[in-house]
């Protein structure tokens, strides 16, 4: 199922997504709930990111294609950092280009693992039972920004200016990871073209890794890295990330204080 949560006027609720259609439901979207018997078109709701975290958990290092042009050493574990609430957005709402606090933005379309129960010290075997599903993940980067201290690379800092973790539009139960492509596009241009299987770790790794220092809850997002061809964007661009078999994010790049 592709499980979306939405906005209409005032009220916000979730469903699950078939066609240009939302099911709505009631109860908990990780835990019990049940149908409405609501039908809502999807253009007649604003999408919001899928889940609402307490903010989305990223990593670094983990693509073999850059680990070999770059010459680094593959992780033996997860290496990642935090993003913030307040960056997050969905499809269709604006990358706010932060003028004036960085010269160089660059787009990472990720594949991003969704936490359906409470879990730690997980085995990788044990990863597909607590794992809820997967969404797509740009996850936008002042790379400048993350440099410019020599003494502390700041991640979290140029990663967490508003609009820069950009998922959804669904969370897709139904999907086998390792069978997917991310492609990620400016203007049209295909810049990142590379399968899920390019991650050096691989989701459930990655959900095992993470939980032995931190217990995971049910919502969590995981984003877990980008490859090569994470190219500038720059006010008035369109940028699409794509998974075909979950969904595609559209944002158009305007200017920002």
């Amino acid at each position: 199922m592709k499980f979306v949560r939405f906005a209409q006027g005032t009220e916000s609720g979730f469903g699950v997504l078939e066609g240009d259609q939302i099911r709505v439901r009631s109860g908990d979207m990780f835990g019990s709930h049940t149908a409405t018997g609501q039908t809502l078109a999807l253009s007649a709701v604003k999408l919001l990111p899928p889940a609402m975290p307490a903010g989305m958990i990223a990593l670094w290092n983990n693509s073999k294609s850059q680990i070999t042009k770059l010459n680094r050493e593959t992780p033996k574990e997860a290496l990642y950092f935090y993003k913030p609430v307040s960056s997050f957005a969905t499809t269709g709402d604006p990358i706010l280009y932060p003028v004036g606090k960085t010269e160089r933005v660059v787009l990472e379309g990720e594949i991003a693992i969704v936490i359906g129960k409470r879990c730690r010290n997980v085995r990788a075997t044990e990863a597909r039972n607590v794992i809820f599903g997967y969404t797509v993940v740009n996850d936008i980067t002042a790379q400048d920004v993350v440099g410019r201290d020599k003494t502390f690379p700041q991640y979290t800092r140029g990663k967490g200016f508003e609009s820069f973790s950009i998922f959804g539009p669904v969370i897709d139960t139904a999907v086998d990871p390792l069978t997917l492509w991310i492609r990620s596009s400016i203007n049209g241009r295909v810049c990142q073209d590379y399968p899920v299987t390019d991650l050096a770790l691989d989701p459930y790794h990655i959900v095992a890794s993470i939980s032995h220092t931190m217990t995971l809850v049910a919502g969590d997002v995981i984003a877990c890295g980008t490859s090569l061809g994470a190219d500038p964007i720059k006010v008035g661009d369109v940028v699409e990330i794509r998974i075909d078999g979950i969904g595609a994010l559209v944002n158009r790049v305007v200017a920002a204080d």
